[in-house]
C-alpha cells in the first residue's frame, strides 16, 4: 500500500502513436520511460532516469514527432521493451536501498500509460511485468482527495494542480521530463505543511481472470458491461481477459455467446469492475487479437444475465469448486455414461473428484443433448485431454473445446429451462395451425430461376441492386428482390433476385458475376427457387452444400402439443386471437346459422403441421433477431375506427370481422397504401376496406416504430 510505502517511484511513458488522453488507443508500442524517485519521509528526490524503447515496428506517426519531438533515428539503437524494464527494476531496486528504505510504489499522472499501454503491450509480447506495475497512485485523484475545490480528477491537468498551488509550470522542453519534474513537484508540495497528505488511494491491475458463477437475481451495473464481437470461434474466457489486459473484469464477468446450434457466434459480454474500465474498455475498439480486430461495444447488464445468469442448483454445486478449468465435449454418444468418459479421457487427465467432475447437459425430458463439461484441477491435464480432440468414442468422434463459467450456465438455460416455443394453455378453442411456409416465399422449386449476390456493401439497398443489374432489371419477377439479414436483423451481405426464367437467371450470373458496387466487387451465382426459399428461412448455402435451416434440425423440433390437431373446422373466438404469435395464413370470413353477426375469420386447420420457422429468436444468444411476423386481434376502438361510418354507430364490445391485425416490419419508408394492398394480392378484403387501410396508416404512424405499419 501506498500509505505504507517508503518512496514513490514518479512514472511517464510515451508510445510510437497517441499520447496524452488518447495514449494506448491505437495500438501503439512504447518509445519512452522517464521516471524519478521520491521519499516520503525524507521528502528528498533522487535521480532521474530517461530510457528510449526500441518498437518491433520502427515507426513513428506525425503527431508523435510532433509531440515528442523524437524521430526514427533517436530510438533505432535503443534497448527493447524488456530489457528496458530489467534495467529499470535494477535502478530502482538500488536506489532504494540506498536511500534506506524497502517498499515502493508507482505514481502517475493517468492510468492510461500502466493500463493501456504498458499491459497490453507485455501481454501480446509474452513479457512478465515486475510487480510494481501492479499497483500505483494516480496522482490527479491524490490531490483531489488533498484538494477537493481543484474541481474533478478527470478533467485536472498538471499545468492545472500546479497553478492552483501557486507553483509555476515546469519550463522543460523534453517530453517526459517535463511531466515527471511537474508530477514530484506536485507531490512535495501536497506531502508538506499545511496539507500533509497520505498517499492512500491505491489502485491495482488483476495478475489473473477469476472465473465464476452469476446468479439471475445478482445486480449488474450497465454501465459497467461491454460487448465484444469478431472473437475467434476457439477463444476462451481467459484469451478474452488476455485482450483486456490492464483493465479488471469482475469475478465470472466473460460470456461467450451461442449460435441457435449452440456453437460459439465470435461474441462475449465481458463484465468490469466499474464503468472508468469499461470505458477505457471501449478505445480497444478495433484492436487486434492474433490477425483478427475486435468490434467493442456498450452492452446492458440486462444482455450479461441473459448469457450468464443462472439459477440451476446442479450448476452451481457443479461450478462450486474453484481453480478449475472446464471443457467441453460435444458430441458424446446418448448412451454415453460416465465411467465412459473418464475412461476416454484415461489416466493422463484425471477428472476433479473422478464423476462428480462431471455435467452431462439433458433436454427437460431427461434425454442427453451429447454435450458435456468436465473439470480439471490443472491446465496440464486440461491440454492432455484436449489432445484428445476428434478421437472416437463408441462410433462418434468427440470434440472438445476450452469452456467457461458462463458458457456452463448458458447451455443449461438452454436446454434446461422451458421449452423455446411456448406451448398454447389449454382452452376450448382451436389452436392456430401453422403453414408448411410463409405466405411470403415462393413455393420451392428445384427450377433455377434465381440469382444470389453475395459481398454487396452492407449499406446496399434495393435500389442500389436495381442500379447494379442494369438493363436485366426488366427481367425480375414482380417483388422479386429478397435481401438476407444475419441473426442481428442486420444486412448479411447477400440477397436473392428471382427472374422470369433460368435462362435470365444464367445470363445475370455471367453479365454481372464480380462486377462493382460501391468500391466492393459482387459475386453473383445462379440457384433455384428451393435454396434460396431454404436460406431466407435460416439455412445456409455455402461450398460445402446446403444446410437446411435450425428448424429442421431434429433437436429443435417442435414440442408434442404440436404433435396433430382435429380436422373439423372451427370458429374462433376473440380469445384465440390472443395466442402465441404463430405465423398462421387468413382465410374468408365465414358466417353460420349459430355464430354472431360479426364473426372472426376462421383458420381451417390440417392434418399434417410442420414449423418451418427460424428458431434463433427464441435462443439466449444476443442480440435477439427481429419478432417473428403474426397475427394479433385489434383492440376495440381500433376495430370500430376502421368500420364504413353507418357500422360504427352500432358497434359492441365484441370483436367486429376487421379485427384481424397484421404486423408488417421492415417497409421502405416511402411505401404506399397501394403498395401494402398489392403485397396482398390474391386475399378477399371487402371495397370499404380501403379507407380503413389508409385511416389506420397514418394513426399508426404516430404509434409505432419507423418501419413498422399495423395494416388491417
Amino acid at each position: 500500500m501506498a500509505s505504507h510505502s517508503d518512496t514513490l517511484v514518479v512514472f511517464f511513458g510515451a508510445t510510437a502513436g497517441e499520447n496524452g488522453g488518447k495514449l494506448g488507443s491505437d495500438e501503439r508500442e512504447i518509445i519512452l520511460l522517464v521516471w524519478q524517485i521520491v521519499d516520503l519521509h525524507e521528502k528528498k528526490v533522487g535521480k532521474l532516469h530517461k530510457c528510449f524503447v526500441k518498437p518491433d515496428t520502427l515507426e513513428l506517426t506525425d503527431q508523435c514527432k510532433e509531440e515528442t519531438g523524437l524521430t526514427v533515428d533517436d530510438i533505432v539503437k535503443a534497448e527493447p521493451l524488456d530489457k528496458v524494464l530489467q534495467q529499470f527494476q535494477q535502478s530502482v531496486s538500488s536506489e532504494v536501498k540506498c536511500l534506506g528504505r524497502t517498499t515502493y510504489t508507482l505514481c502517475v499522472d493517468s492510468p492510461l500509460v500502466i493500463r493501456q499501454a504498458l499491459h497490453p503491450e507485455a501481454s501480446k509480447k509474452n513479457l512478465v511485468l515486475p510487480e510494481i506495475f501492479f499497483s500505483f497512485v494516480d496522482v490527479r485523484k491524490e490531490f483531489h482527495k488533498c484538494c477537493p475545490n481543484a474541481g474533478l480528477a478527470q478533467k485536472l491537468t498538471l499545468t492545472s494542480m500546479l497553478e492552483y498551488v501557486g507553483l509555476p509550470a515546469v519550463s522543460e522542453e523534453s517530453i517526459g521530463v517535463r511531466e515527471v519534474r511537474s508530477m514530484v513537484q506536485l507531490t512535495l508540495c501536497i506531502l508538506a505543511e499545511p496539507h500533509n497528505h497520505k498517499f492512500s488511494c491505491v489502485e491495482t491491475v488483476n495478475y489473473k481472470f477469476d472465473s465464476g458463477t452469476c446468479s439471475k437475481t445478482e445486480p449488474v451495473d450497465s454501465e459497467a458491461v461491454i460487448r465484444a464481437r469478431g472473437l475467434p470461434w476457439q477463444s476462451s474466457d481467459q484469451d478474452i481477459a488476455r485482450f483486456f489486459k490492464g483493465l479488471n473484469i469482475a469475478k465470472g464477468g466473460v460470456a461467450l455467446c451461442l449460435n441457435a446450434q449452440g456453437r460459439r457466434n465470435g461474441e462475449a459480454l465481458v463484465r468490469f469492475i466499474n464503468s472508468e474500465h469499461r470505458d477505457l474498455a471501449l478505445e480497444r475498439h478495433k484492436h487486434h487479437m492474433g490477425s483478427r480486430y475486435i468490434e467493442v461495444y456498450k452492452a446492458t447488464g440486462e444482455e450479461f444475465l441473459k448469457i450468464a445468469g443462472g439459477t440451476s442448483n446442479e450448476v452451481a454445486q457443479f461450478l462450486s469448486k474453484e481453480n478449475q478449468v472446464i471443457i467441453r465435449m460435444r458430441g458424446l454418444p446418448f448412451t454415453a455414461t460416465p465411467q465412459d468418459v473418464l475412461a476416454f479421457l484415461g489416466p493422463e487427465s484425471p477428472v476433479t473428484d473422478g464423476t462428480e467432475g462431471l455435467l452431462f447437459v439433458k433436454y427437460p425430458d431427461g434425454r442427453p443433448t451429447g454435450d458435456a463439461f468436465v473439470l480439471f484441477s490443472c491446465e496440464e491435464y486440461a491440454q492432455n485431454a484436449l489432445k484428445k480432440h476428434k478421437q472416437i468414442l463408441g462410433k462418434r468422434y468427440i470434440e472438445l473445446f476450452r469452456s467457461t463459467a458462463a458458457e456452463v450456465q448458458q447451455v443449461l438455460n438452454r436446454y434446461m429451462s422451458t421449452p423455446l416455443i411456448s406451448t398454447l394453455p389449454p382452452s376450448p378453442i382451436m389452436p392456430v395451425p401453422v403453414l408448411t411456409t410463409p405466405p411470403f416465399l415462393p413455393a420451392a422449386s428445384s427450377t433455377r430461376d434465381c440469382v444470389r449476390l453475395r459481398g454487396l456493401p452492407y449499406t446496399a439497398g434495393i435500389e442500389d441492386i436495381l442500379e447494379f443489374m442494369g438493363e436485366h432489371t426488366v427481367d425480375i419477377k414482380p417483388h422479386g428482390v429478397h435481401m438476407v439479414l444475419n441473426q442481428q436483423g442486420r444486412p448479411s451481405g447477400d440477397a436473392f433476385i428471382q427472374m422470369k426464367s433460368p435462362d435470365k437467371a444464367f445470363m445475370v450470373a455471367q453479365k454481372c458475376h464480380k462486377k462493382t458496387m460501391k468500391d466492393r466487387y459482387v459475386e453473383v451465382f445462379q440457384c433455384s427457387t428451393e435454396e434460396m426459399s431454404i436460406v431466407l428461412m435460416g439455412g445456409t448455402l455455402n461450398r460445402s452444400g446446403l444446410s437446411p435451416p435450425p428448424c429442421k434440425l431434429p433437436c429443435l423440433s417442435p414440442p408434442t402439443a404440436y404433435a396433430a390437431f382435429p380436422t373439423p373446422p372451427a370458429i374462433l373466438s376473440e380469445a384465440a386471437l390472443y395466442q402465441p404469435p404463430l405465423l398462421a395464413a387468413p382465410r374468408p370470413p365465414q358466417t353460420t346459422a349459430h355464430s354472431p353477426a360479426h364473426t372472426l375469420a376462421y383458420y381451417p386447420p390440417q392434418p399434417h403441421l410442420y414449423m418451418n420457422m427460424n428458431y434463433t429468436a427464441y435462443y439466449p444468444s444476443p442480440p435477439v433477431s427481429p419478432s417473428t411476423v403474426g397475427y394479433f386481434a385489434a383492440s376495440p376502438a381500433v376495430a370500430v375506427a376502421a368500420q364504413p361510418h353507418h357500422a360504427a354507430a352500432a358497434a359492441s364490445p365484441v370483436l367486429p370481422q376487421h379485427g384481424a391485425l397484421v404486423r408488417m416490419q421492415g417497409l421502405p419508408y416511402n411505401t404506399g397504401v397501394k403498395d401494402i394492398l398489392s403485397f396482398f394480392q390474391g386475399y378477399q378484403y371487402a371495397p370499404d376496406e380501403y379507407s380503413g387501410v389508409v385511416q389506420m396508416s397514418e394513426q399508426a404512424r404516430s404509434l409505432i416504430q419507423p418501419k413498422e405499419w399495423l395494416c388491417l
